[in-house]
This record gives structure tokens, sequence and C-alpha cells, in this order.
């Protein structure tokens, strides 16, 4: 009876296993294959552009950022300056984002030497890997994060952790405890016994990776998700202050108080960060506020840091330099300290570059999952079709 039962639990987890993967095969490799290209992004760019990104130092002091930004706009034609990045180095050189154009469209940043707003030039590669983000997140359908190539992905990534849950039920050998058994695949077989093997013990390689991938990428589809994470590792305060944002953005518009736009520059925010940091930061993303207001977000990575996540980040009044609100990394807790490398977690940055590495391939290994899934599908549909009596002769009965 247990026998019978278990057969039965196997049967419906395959169906399921199946339909899943017959329907996320393409999907879940194309968001895997983009997830690999992107996986050195930093170190191909900065291979790239080794040439725009320093400068030889002067002995005269660097400009400041509103200096070097009207110096910029004076010599050449440039769109809205949106952000700086800025760094303590004095061989680096200053990266000028931009804002959006009326089409909605980005233009490319631009490396600047800090001493005299000497443009250096574009950094190459840099619309390639944006146009991979957006493939791999939100499949470049029209709205980014606000359209539905958001959910889409979100979809396929609870459609593989189905998977990856019923993989190893499926497979569950008779010596569970065999080493050999989960980890060595059968290259002796040949058709539908390799496919099986390399399907199921190369799936059993990539397991854990998977996991952490799927459970991480969660975090940028479903806000529910990403809601029930930080109430699970933040504390009460930190939850209801990332809950505000959301709050005040269902405040119906006619309570909302229209002020006047202001002009605003970077050179207070930057004294503040100074001040408040000394010489303890690398470099310093400074970002104007996106619409009406004169806070300016500030993000600064310690000298120290490998990690894309291990940042400060602050809040300063442009005008007046006071500091709205300070968020450092040295003051979070465990759990809001995995909150925060959520994106080096989702790339195995984490591990440094032999985790990137590993992810990168177990990433790049999704479309023979897909393959070996899609031929397994077909050869057991084949298996069960019934055999047809050769031609010229009648089946019994007939």
């Amino acid at each position: 009876m247990a026998a019978r039962l278990g057969h039965s639990i196997k049967a419906v987890l395959l169906q399921i296993h199946s339909i899943a993967g017959l329907v996320l095969a393409l999907l879940l490799a194309l968001i895997a294959l983009t997830g690999a290209i992107m996986s050195f992004e930093d170190e191909v760019v900065e291979h790239l552009n080794a040439g725009i990104m320093h400068v030889v130092p002067r002995e005269r002091p660097a400009l400041t950022p509103d200096e070097l930004v009207a110096r910029l706009k004076a010599g050449q034609d440039v769109g809205q300056v949106s952000a700086v990045m800025l760094s303590s180095d004095p061989t680096a050189a200053v990266r000028v984002r931009f804002a959006r154009d009326e089409q909605g469209g980005r233009p490319t940043s631009l490396y600047v030497d800090p001493y005299d707003a000497h443009a250096l030039g574009s950094p190459r590669g840099e619309e390639f890997f944006a146009t991979v983000r957006r493939l791999h997140r939100w499949l470049l359908i029209p709205g980014d994060a606000k359209g539905w190539g958001r959910q889409i992905t979100g979809v396929a990534a609870l459609g593989l952790i189905v998977m990856l849950v019923s993989g190893p039920v499926l497979r569950w050998p008779r010596r569970a405890t065999s080493a050999k058994l989960w980890l060595k695949p059968n290259l002796a077989l040949s058709g539908r016994g390799l496919h099986r093997s390399l399907h199921a013990v190369i799936g059993t390689w990539v397991l854990p990776i998977y996991v952490v991938m799927t459970l991480t990428g969660l975090w940028y589809s479903f806000d529910w998700y990403k809601d029930g994470v930080v109430w699970l590792l933040a504390r009460p305060e930190v939850t209801a202050a990332k809950m505000q944002p959301k709050m005040a953005a269902k405040t119906p518009r006619a309570s909302v108080r229209t002020e006047p736009a202001q002009a605003v520059g970077f050179d207070q925010a930057w004294t503040t960060l100074r001040r408040e940091q000394g010489d303890r930061f690398s470099r310093a993303l400074l970002t104007l506020p996106a619409g009406p207001g004169t806070v300016i977000r500030i993000r600064s990575w310690p000298k120290d840091s490998t990690l894309e996540t291990t940042r400060d980040e602050f809040r300063v009044d442009a005008v007046t330099g006071q500091v709205v609100s300070a968020e450092r990394y040295a003051d979070k807790t465990f759990g809001e300290k995995i909150i925060a490398a959520i994106y080096d977690i989702h790339r195995g940055a984490i591990l440094g570059w032999p985790g990137k590495l590993a992810f990168m391939i177990a990433a790049a290994l999704m479309p023979l999952f897909s393959v070996t899934g899609v031929l397994l599908y077909l050869s057991r549909r084949k298996l069960r079709r019934p055999a047809q009596p050769p031609l010229g002769r009648l089946a019994p009965g007939e």
C-alpha cells in the first residue's frame, strides 16, 4: 500500500515537474543566460575602459562637483545631469550620469577629468549590459520595473522552485547514501539514458546555487515577497521605515502640496559627506532628486569594501547640507546585512570571484536542463504510445 502511494505521488510530481519545465524552458534559459553574461560585468567594463577611467593626478585640487558640471555643460552640449560618481582616489575620473530624455531613453554616461572637466569619453559596453540587464529582469517589456516583465520573471522563478523541490524527490535512489549515484553521471549511456543521467546528476550539482538564485531573485519581482523578507530579518523600526514610502505613494493626489521646483546642486551634499565620512570612503554616488525637492541621495563605499552592497546611504538636503537620514552598513543587524547583500548573494559575489564563477557556470548550464528535459518528455511520450500494426496487416479482431 505504501509503495503504491509513493508511486502515485511520484507520478503526480513527474507531471507537475514536466509541465512546469515545458512551459518555462525557454524563459528560464533566457533569464539564466543573461544572468551569466552579467556575472563579470564590472571586470569587463573596467577592462574595456581602462584608458578613460583614470587620469594623471595634478598638484591643484580637483573641481567641486558643481564646478565640474558647469564647465562640462559650457564645453559641450550634454543632457541634464542626474548623478555623479566621485572618488577619493586622485587618479580616478568622475563618472557623470544623465537623466532620461523626453522619449524615456537615458543617454550613456560620461567619464570626466576631475581637474579640468575635460570629457574623456563614454564607457564601452554600458549600453550592451544595460540591455542585457533589462532583458534579464524585465524581458525588455515596456515599463521596465513597472511593467509586466517583472511579474513574468517572478512567476518563472516560482515555477523553478517547484522543479527544484520535485526534482530530487523524483530521482531519489534506493541507495540514497551513495554519493556516486547522486553525483556521478553515467557517460557510457546513450539516448534517453544519457539525457536522464545528465539532467538528474548535473541538476544535483547546481541545485544549491539555483535555490539561492531563485530565492534572492524573487526579491526583485514581488513586493509581497520583499516585505516578507524585511519583516522576517529586519528590526521592527526598519520595517516600518521601509513601508513609509509605499504608504506615501497611496496618498491621494489632491492632499499633496505641490512645491515649485528648486534648482539644486551637489556641493553642499558633497561637503556634508566628507565631513561625515572623512577619508574612509573610496567612492560615492550623488544622485539628484527625480522630482521637486532638495534632498540628494548619497551612496558611499568604504575603502576596504569588495562588494557592491556593503555601502552607507545618506539623504542630505542640498540647500542646507543637513543630513535628513543616515543608513550605515556597520549599524545593521545580521539580518539587515543579509537584506543589504541580496544582490551580491544573488550573483555569488558574496563568495568572491570563485562564487561569481560558480554562479555563472550554473546559470550557463540552464539550457542543458531545458533541452534534456524536453527530450525526456518526448521520449516518454513515445514509449507510452501504443504500438502500431505493420502496414497491410490488421490487428486482431479487425
